[in-house]
């Protein structure tokens, strides 16, 4: 099953071969969640690791991940693990800024030119002062 976490990337850190065929990559994404923002740590494992290289901390991402878990046993003691894997990371775009004046973009809208009484465009001027 697929999951989705959407915010800001917060740390990055290199790849690390754990064994001759298993390499991983870890990094961390800063989610909005009210007044206290959670710091999550994801994986990117094999092939997927160099799908971070062109994302820089501080830019919004979105991570679609997995949700794997495991038990490890070790000296009768038995552990439960639980890992987000990422296997895809999206730029995330950001709202454009409104345009400076809130006129309509169309051309028919009329502007002071336009205006029978006005001078603008003209080089005659017909106040009496």
């Amino acid at each position: 099953m697929a999951y989705e976490a959407e915010g800001k990337l917060y740390k990055k850190f290199d790849t690390v071969q754990v064994t001759d065929s298993f390499r991983k990559r870890e990094f961390v994404v800063e989610i909005e969640d009210g007044a206290y923002p959670q710091v999550i740590k994801f994986q990117l494992t094999q092939n997927n690791c160099d799908k971070l290289d062109p994302y820089n901390e501080g830019e919004p991402i979105k991570v679609t991940f997995s949700l794997k878990g495991r038990e490890y046993s070790r000296d009768g003691k038995t552990s439960y693990f639980t890992n987000l894997d990422a296997w895809r990371l999206d730029k995330v775009q950001t709202a454009a800024a409104p345009a400076a004046n809130n006129a309509p973009a169309d051309s028919s809208f009329p502007s002071i030119a336009d205006d029978p009484g006005s001078s603008v465009g003209t080089d005659t001027d017909d106040l009496p002062f």
